[in-house]
């Protein structure tokens, strides 16, 4: 016996494009008549015979239904000018047969219904009333196809053709499917294709989510002891660090079917259409358990519900279905929902409860191993010379995700290309890294000869803060070829070691001293002020705000918290928490700390001159110089004025 689900056929797309189809012919149909016998005014036929009688009728058309009357037009029709009448005479243009038109299409028009009435011929020829009888040639077929046929074909053509294009819009659904899933399943044939082994840097992120993937395998185990299998796990972290990746390689190891969409394909202008798509596509993961469902960029529908005038019932409505589906399922059948975002402060409190999302899972951007392991993986299928070094990428690459990590790769890659050479060498990687960072050489942006020299003297004065100060990164690279992202030069520091955590308020200190340094050598040696310093004014006024407001380091306001940051994972925005007259002390306090850090830094460039002069020479012959360099002339101009 047959047990599949038999179609029902008022079901079918075809039969209800058919019956739509025919009903607008039947309305339109209807339309057209009521058009038609709906010209001009009805009167009885008693007013017909009385109007006859006052000779107001010019003209009369009999017809089987109808009589239709036009009244005689009374008013005078004439050209306005004669000219107009003279250019029709020129034209050929018979001005009278104009007129007589004008006049007929100027008169009343009424209708009445048809009576036998054998004196109405005689009284209209008494009253020499013009009649006539329209002649119809009608062909029944052709008449049923035009009226029918045509209209019905046209009308089925263009609804199927909206519907056809509606669909591919709608993920396939179509109208008749708007409510439906379109996410996307990954089966145990067609596959992910991703392992754990494709992820590095995450060991953390990977262990928790081992876990889930040995209980979609042995669930036994687990329910021995009276563990339960947790329903959902969110990831958290910021763009790049490979939330999406984990997923889907969860899905490679755990060889279950994997439904994969993004939050904002379950929201329509349609209010419940994205709560019918979860309903849905629960309905077809529980059809397909042990599976997996992600959601990436939960945020766009499980933002926390307020009272707000401008809330959104749709996404309301989404979020609302999505905690009843995450209620409801059976967590025993091997379905494990994972989602994905990067503004967890926004979720709603019901979303992140435990029995909906038991776990949240941290996705930080990578440290020094983390960085070298993942740039392993992305380099493995890239020809490179023998001796590259990973670890010195790694090491100046500090606060990458592992995205730009694999753009790096792929931009060495293409440099060794366009280098006309078939592996990548450690100098191809290391211009990656400038790339992403700077951007690309400007070679067609020519400094004048007093620009270059005032560039060159301001990025060796932060090199010089840096090379004397105790707790900062040590010079890697200067160059004053200007870059596409708008730097007209920089100075490169990467760290000898692992990179640390915590910072000290004498560290802070003196890396504003070396933001500063840049526009402190300008007044020093050019008695001038450029715009070349907004960059490192910025980043220093941001240093020196943070010390004051979050770290506690100010001498006036001790260890109060006076800002807090919002969207951690995205741009780190600072929000106040102190009254206006706070700020305004606040304010005063980072003017007098920056203009210390800058009395330190002028300072420090008085007392080594002699090295900023020389270095910035060899930096305005060469264009770019190492560390090495750097800090081999320093060491040498330092020496020398040790022994005078």
């Amino acid at each position: 016996m047959d047990n599949k689900k038999k179609r029902s056929p008022l079901k079918s797309p075809l039969l209800i494009f058919l019956v739509i189809s025919v009903a607008a012919t039947v309305l339109l149909n209807v339309i057209m008549l009521s058009m038609q016998t709906s010209r001009g005014q009805e009167i009885s036929y008693s007013n017909f015979l009385k109007m006859l009688n006052e000779e107001k009728i010019d003209e009369v058309i009999l017809s089987r239904e109808q009589l239709t009357i036009y009244e005689k037009f009374d008013g005078e029709i004439e050209f306005k000018s004669n000219d107009a009448a003279a250019l029709m005479s020129i034209l050929g243009i018979d001005t009278d047969s104009v007129l007589e038109n004008a006049r007929k299409s100027s008169r009343n028009v009424y209708y009445t219904g048809y009576i036998a009435d054998s004196r109405l011929l005689e009284m209209l020829d008494e009253k020499g009333v013009q009649y006539s009888t329209p002649i119809q040639r009608n062909n029944p077929i052709l008449d049923f196809f035009l009226t029918w046929i045509l209209p019905l074909g046209i009308i089925y053509l263009l609804f199927f053709l909206l519907t056809r294009s509606m669909s591919k819009k709608m993920g396939g659904g179509g109208i008749m499917g708007i409510g439906q899933s379109s996410a996307k399943m990954y089966n145990v044939e067609n596959a992910t294709g991703i392992t754990f082994a494709d992820v590095a840097g995450q060991e953390e992120a990977k262990e928790s989510l081992r876990e889930i993937v040995d209980y979609l395998h042995n669930p036994s185990k687990y329910q021995a002891i009276g563990a339960k299998q947790p329903k959902g796990a969110l990831l958290v972290g910021p763009p790049g660090t490979g939330k999406t990746l984990l997923a889907k390689a969860v899905a490679g190891e755990a060889k279950v079917p994997f439904f994969s969409l993004s939050g904002s394909e379950f929201v329509e202008m349609f209010v419940g259409v994205g709560a019918s798509r979860v309903r849905d596509l629960f309905k077809q993961a529980n059809a397909k358990a042990p599976c997996i469902i992600f959601i990436d960029e939960i945020d766009a529908i499980g933002k926390s519900r307020d009272n707000q005038i401008s809330s959104n019932d749709e996404r309301e409505q989404t979020l609302n279905q999505l905690l009843s589906e995450m209620d409801g399922f059976d967590s025993s059948k091997g379905l494990v929902i994972l989602a994905a975002t990067n503004r967890p402060e926004v979720l709603d409190k019901a979303l992140l409860r435990p029995g909906r999302f038991d776990r949240r899972i941290i996705v930080e951007k990578p440290d020094l191993k983390g960085r070298e392991d993942i740039l392993k993986v992305h380099i493995k299928n890239v020809k490179t010379d023998t001796d590259i070094n990973l670890h010195e990428m790694a090491l100046a690459t500090s606060g990458a995700a592992g995205a730009d990590l694999a753009n790096m790769v792929n931009e060495a890659a293409l440099r060794a290309v366009r280098c006309n050479r078939k592996t990548v060498t450690q100098e191809d990687l290391m211009e990656a890294v400038e790339i992403i960072i700077a951007g690309k050489e400007k070679k067609d942006r020519i400094l004048s000869e007093k620009e270059k020299r005032i560039v060159a003297f301001h990025e060796v004065g932060h090199a010089i803060a840096t090379a004397v100060q105790k707790h900062t990164q040590p010079v890697h690279k200067i160059t004053i070829v200007p870059r596409t992202m708008g730097s007209l030069g920089y100075t490169m520091q990467v760290p000898e070691e692992e990179e640390h955590y915590l910072m000290t308020k004498d560290e802070i200190v003196d890396q504003i001293t070396v933001f500063l340094a840049g526009r402190a050598t300008e007044e020093l040696v050019f008695n001038v002020k450029t715009t070349g310093a907004a960059n490192d004014i910025e980043h220093a006024t941001e240093l020196a705000r943070s010390m004051i407001t979050q770290y506690g380091m100010s001498d006036k306001f001790g260890m109060a918290g006076l800002e807090s940051i919002q969207n951690k994972y995205l741009d780190g925005r600072s929000v106040s928490n102190c009254s206006e007259e706070t700020k305004t002390d606040i304010d005063k306090e980072i003017v007098g700390l920056l203009k210390n850090c800058y009395e330190k830094a002028t300072d420090i460039l008085k007392k080594n001159r002699g090295a900023l002069d020389e270095i910035s020479e060899f930096l305005i012959n060469k264009e770019t110089i190492t560390g090495d360099q750097f800090m081999e002339i320093f060491s040498r101009v330092k020496e020398e004025k040790n022994d005078d």
